[in-house]
């Protein structure tokens, strides 16, 4: 007997797993629903429980769990801990700086620039950056951050282009690369407008160098699992590398400790291999002896649908037409009482188009764009646009 729940789930998830309710931020819940249920696995999605020790309790509990325990999800929950880390493992990254008091904030931004990247050094769900060529502007979030008792991390700019890569880690150190990405941050075509959790993605990348995946995995992710077992933090789950193609070779912008929106959602389109036994595997560690990886041919192309008002307060509440449409993953959804399926976050839904190109996934993926109706939503019209044009370039390396 197979079975499958989500808790607490959406409008989406409703339709493939049973809904069980819980406060996912309540790791003491979270084992306790697990256990309840008798599950065999426990998949930790989000970084508030996986920071929060959720993982740790759920394994404490004798339940297989794919997901880091509290120590090894710093590596997302506290920026400053990722630089230290990297910084022991010898692993490229920009050159950094904490600000934990507005008195040394001047003198730290005169040390950056012409282009500042200011960040949050805790979780802000991708909108905690900002990055402008307006000094201005970076004194302004770093003293809202301060103001609210959160650290800022002033970073040096990187060039290139970006990749996301995600990687699956168990507890031997085995790490297992999925197909590289790249996504979209900010708000508006043209990369215009502030930060986002994300408003598209595309995968695999035609324009990347021969051999970009292994050079990732070999110096950088395998580098940063070896540096945290060695801190007894062994890293156990989904570690997710952002990366910048620079002049000098890939480095880090920032690791997660999970999967994310909204690569994952164009990654996982290609993927043939079963993910429940590979996430099995993963959480048991036995990813060594796992079959490789099958994927399909083509390509996948993620766009966002954002609810008004997003990536400030978004409006909640509205019906959405077509979001049963195969292809239109949910995020912000619920289904109401009398039926219908409502908005109840500020990236509602995830639309995913696959095709033998990119240019007919890109094309897919805006036909089924066209097929949802959210009042007041708003979604990028360049995703992956760049690259089918194929005005993507790397620098080289120096």
């Amino acid at each position: 007997m197979t079975a499958l729940a989500c808790a607490p789930g959406n409008a989406g998830t409703a339709a493939l797993a049973e809904a069980l309710p819980v406060d996912a931020a309540d790791r003491a819940a979270v084992a306790d629903l697990a256990t309840r249920w008798s599950a065999d696995l426990v998949v930790i999605g989000p970084e508030v429980p996986l920071v929060a020790g959720a993982a740790d309790v759920v394994r404490a509990a004798g339940i297989a769990c794919f997901g880091p325990g509290a120590a090894a999800a710093r590596i997302e929950g506290s920026k400053a801990f990722a630089k230290d880390v990297m910084t022991a493992a010898g692993v490229a990254t920009a050159h950094s700086e904490i600000v934990d008091n507005p008195a040394r904030l001047d003198a730290a931004l005169a040390r950056f620039g012409p282009t500042w990247v200011v960040k949050d050094d805790g979780l802000a769900a991708g909108k905690g950056v900002v990055v402008t060529t307006d000094l201005a502007a970076a004194r302004a979030h770093a003293m809202t951050l301060l103001d609210d008792g959160h650290p800022v991390l002033l970073e040096s700019f990187l060039d290139g282009p970006e990749v996301s890569l995600f990687c699956l880690v168990d507890a031997e150190g085995t790490v297992v690369p999925l197909l590289p990405a790249q996504d979209f941050k900010r708000v508006g075509d043209g990369d215009h407008g502030p930060n986002t959790g994300g408003m598209g993605a595309y995968s695999p990348l035609p324009w990347a160098p021969e051999g970009l995946v292994d050079e990732i995995v070999r110096d950088i992710v395998k580098p940063v699992v070896d540096e945290m077992a060695a801190r007894g933090a062994a890293f156990t789950g989904l570690l997710y590398a952002g990366l910048a193609l620079t002049s000098t070779g890939p480095q880090v912008i920032e690791f997660n400790c999970r999967f994310g929106d909204p690569e994952t959602q164009a990654v996982l389109a290609l993927l043939r291999t079963p993910m429940a036994g590979l996430l099995m595997a993963a959480a048991t560690g036995t990813l060594a002896a796992h079959p490789p990886l099958d994927w399909a041919d083509g390509a996948a192309v993620t766009v966002v649908i954002a609810a008004d008002g997003y990536p400030g307060r978004p409006r909640t509440g509205d019906v959405i037409a077509g979001a049963e449409t195969h292809g239109v993953l949910h995020a912000g959804t619920r289904r109401r009482d009398d039926g219908a399926i409502v908005s109840a976050g500020g990236r509602v839904l995830s639309v995913v188009g696959i095709g033998d190109t990119l240019t007919t996934a890109r094309a897919e993926a805006y036909r089924l764009v066209g097929a949802v109706h959210l009042a007041g939503s708003h979604h990028r019209t360049d995703i992956a646009l760049r690259a089918e044009r194929g005005e993507i370039t790397t620098p080289a390396v120096s």
